[in-house]
């Protein structure tokens, strides 16, 4: 299986308002978010690839249209977890690229979510 990763980033806030009032998470915050979605192929195309990379500036179009310097909470329906992140980025994008195998969504440099069906 042949795997290729592209890495895109934006900044948001967000406030996870269900958690108890002394959960930090529960208060307005932001992150400096790294979303990386992977490309999985038995075989490569007719030009060598995956995928081509090129064709994945429609996701960085997307994130930052619609995410970067967004409140989180007004851009999706549901929590705003790294781990929905993960979900709504994989959706999206297996939508348009079937090759799409999984997304993970960092708010930290030490802290990952990942959506792989």
């Amino acid at each position: 299986m042949y795997r290729i990763a592209k890495e895109f980033h934006f900044s948001a806030s967000h406030q996870l308002s269900h958690l108890p009032p002394d959960h930090q998470c529960a208060r307005l915050h932001g992150h400096n978010y790294v979303v990386v979605v992977e490309l999985a192929a038995p075989a490569l195309n007719a030009d060598g690839f995956v995928r081509d990379y090129h064709e994945l500036a429609a996701l960085k179009r997307y994130i930052d249209d619609r995410f970067d310097h967004r409140h989180l909470n007004d851009v999706l329906d549901g929590p705003s977890t790294a781990e929905a992140l993960a979900r709504h980025f994989f959706d999206w994008s297996r939508a348009r690229w079937p090759e799409v195998a999984a997304v993970r969504v960092s708010e930290t440099p030490k802290t990952w979510a990942e959506y792989r069906p």
